[in-house]
């Protein structure tokens, strides 16, 4: 552990962050750019004098738990984050939770996509960001759910739904994929809430005690548009590694009914959505 340049780091950054960029007053007399140190401390959720003794080099080694507290108060990006890690002589894990914050260059390429169905999900399948041919190809108009209810899982496993065959392997990849996000963040009460929801609906009961764990790639999928009938997609998967987030695209190869209903689905637009 390199108590010196830790302690650099730590005042360098500190500095950086103003109090409104963290939702605090900017007070009066401050005599030195950023936070104050018991600004940060409370921020992190620790003791002055514990951060004061980081700061001086004449602290202790600090756990992966605080180091994380340390990241979220600060803002570190995810390469500050294991730069961080690396001065505290600490191997980084992926972060307490998954991610919400969906970097900026992404959101501008799905505002191009006006073609394309495009979605951003976190590691638990939460929908961060969309564009208006996903709600169009969905039937559904996303603005209008609560944040808690943008999650395919949550759509996958309502009550009522038809156990198809293509549901039933879909279903499979996406509970293997929450297990793996379950065993990243063992920690995050969201994902503990979600499958706790998700309990009791038989097909998912099934799925989550066979213990499949499978990171979810690209696949295929049936679209069950309110007007145009089923098709199917191709769904293409880039990954945001630096968020642990995905960029999903729903395309088909020219002359196939998907790619026929997808052009209809651009003419048709966004009327008419439904909202559940």
């Amino acid at each position: 552990m390199d108590r010196a340049e830790l302690a650099d780091f730590l005042r360098l950054r500190r500095a950086r962050i103003q109090p409104a960029d963290v939702g605090l007053p900017p007070g009066n007399h401050r005599r030195t750019p950023g936070l104050r140190r018991e600004e940060v401390a409370h921020l992190a959720g620790m003791s002055v004098d514990y951060y004061v003794r980081l700061e001086q080099a004449r602290g202790p080694h600090p756990s992966e738990q605080v180091l994380d507290a340390l990241s979220r108060a600060l803002r570190l990006s995810e390469d500050e984050r294991r730069h961080l890690f690396h001065l505290a002589a600490r191997t980084p894990g992926p972060g307490a939770g998954p991610r919400r914050d969906v970097p900026a260059g992404i959101l501008r390429l799905l505002d191009r996509l006006d073609d394309t169905p495009a979605m951003v999900v976190d590691a638990k399948s939460d929908i961060l960001a969309w564009n208006p041919m996903l709600c169009a190809t969905l039937g559904r108009d996303l603005a209008a759910y609560p944040e808690r209810e943008r999650n395919g899982l949550r759509w996958l496993f309502q009550p009522g739904g038809t156990e198809t065959a293509d549901r039933v392997t879909f279903a499979r990849e996406m509970v293997a994929d929450l297990r793996a996000a379950a065993a990243r963040y063992p920690d995050d009460a969201s994902i503990r809430e979600l499958v706790a929801d998700l309990a009791g609906h038989p097909l998912f009961d099934e799925l989550w005690a066979a213990h499949e764990v499978d990171t979810r790639r690209s696949t295929s999928k049936l679209i069950r548009h309110p007007t145009l009938g089923t098709f199917e997609v191709d769904c293409q998967t880039l990954d945001i590694p630096e968020r642990d987030q995905r960029l999903i695209f729903y395309t088909a190869a020219p002359g196939t009914p998907g790619y026929e209903a997808l052009g209809m689905v651009r003419v048709i637009g966004t009327a008419d959505l439904a909202t559940r």
